[in-house]
């Protein structure tokens, strides 16, 4: 292996560079949905090496077929970079790379196992990044999250790709386009696929947005199923801020380095601007996840008082039943004093002494009237009628 050659110093740029926002992929508004859209990555398998290109003064000069072309193609290039795009790479092709650009096998391991969090590592004269990119998928209303890894190098960029997310493809033409800013080298590279990762994030929020519209509408519509999915956005949120919040603390430490190292002036501006995007989507996040609480807090109140009402009018139902069950008692203890006393004298009896009494009958109805109007006034006081 030949020995990595020092880049040489970065030219000033020829004519102004300015960030042109890619078009907005999501949801304008809180009624704009789309059908799904077909993830080329999961129709069939993807090979590992997207592109590898060699560039020179800002142009693409070859496009080798395979890692130890490009090797020998490097050597051959004075004053050339490589930019090599990997999905999803092997361990072989990551250790070849290792070899080649003298990458640090920490690095090359955190680039192989992924599942890391946004960092910026310093290891030499190599620079390694890991970023969280994000797409917002219209059909599910959901949140998808990719994961890509950089290392800049004095005359490389190697990207290794775990996810959908970002569209490196786009990066590249966009760079090829502005020849000028691709001559200041790697680093213009790298600001080009931060400002990538962090315009992507601009369709998630504004599909987040949209959810959390929908999401006051259903809470306040009284639909059952609203918790679920607040649950599931609050979760999305979190991982969303995850990807966020520490991009904030690594641009400022580029920006940190811009005298160091000799940063651009215009890479500085550029530096700059994507900062103070990422802040703000920072800022956007951590509103969401707020949101979501409160949201959260006011449908359990909402839950509770339809549980109450619910409660209200059962105990209210009750009330009225036990209302009528008093009446229908009263009414049945009063007609039952007149035949019990018709029952007794009802008996067949010779020797019963009230058979031959001139006031039996009398008695028993008076007996009837009296019994059956002192149950009455009894109840009645009671208000059971």
């Amino acid at each position: 292996m030949s020995e990595r050659r020092p880049r040489a110093a970065l030219s000033p740029l020829k004519h102004s560079w300015r960030r042109q926002p890619e078009p907005p992929s999501g949801p304008s508004g809180p009624s704009a949905k789309k059908g799904p859209a077909a993830d080329p990555l999961a129709s069939e398998p993807q090979p590992s090496v997207v592109q590898a290109s060699l560039y020179r003064d800002g142009r693409r000069v070859s496009t080798p077929d395979s890692l130890a072309e490009t090797f020998r193609q490097l050597r051959e290039q004075p004053e050339g970079m490589a930019w090599i795009g990997l999905q999803r790479p092997t361990e072989g092709e990551l250790h070849s790379l290792a070899a080649e650009f003298d990458l640090h096998e920490l690095a090359v391991e955190d680039a192989m196992e992924a599942h890391q969090r946004p960092k910026l590592e310093r290891y030499g004269d190599t620079l390694f990044v890991v970023l969280r990119a994000a797409r917002y998928l219209d059909a599910q209303e959901e949140v998808d999250f990719g994961e890509l890894h950089v290392f800049v190098g004095t005359d490389f960029v190697i990207t290794v790709r775990h996810g959908a997310a970002p569209d490196l493809s786009a990066v590249r033409r966009r760079m090829e386009e502005t020849p000028e800013l691709l001559a200041l080298g790697p680093e213009a590279v790298l600001y080009a696929i931060l400002d990538a990762v962090v315009d992507g994030y601009a369709p998630v929020v504004a599909g987040v947005q949209n959810d959390i519209d929908e999401i006051e509408t259903e809470v306040f519509g009284g639909d059952p199923a609203v918790s679920r999915r607040i649950y599931e956005l609050s979760r999305e949120m979190v991982e969303f801020q995850r990807a966020t919040r520490p991009l904030v603390g690594m641009l400022h430490g580029l920006m940190a380095g811009f005298a160091k190292y000799g940063t651009d002036e215009e890479l500085q501006r550029y530096l700059r601007d994507v900062a103070d995007h990422v802040t703000h989507t920072s800022e956007r996040v951590d509103g969401f996840r707020q949101a979501l609480s409160e949201i959260l807090t006011v449908n359990a109140t909402l839950v509770t008082q339809q549980q109450n009402a619910e409660m209200r009018a059962l105990a209210e139902a009750g009330f009225e039943q036990n209302e009528e069950i008093k009446k229908i008692s009263s009414w049945a203890a009063i007609l039952f004093a007149p035949t019990l006393v018709g029952t007794i004298y009802g008996m067949n009896f010779d020797t019963m002494p009230e058979l031959d009494w001139a006031f039996g009958y009398p008695f028993a109805i008076l007996l009837m009237a009296a019994v059956c109007t002192s149950l009455y006034f009894i109840f009645k006081k009671r208000d059971w009628l």
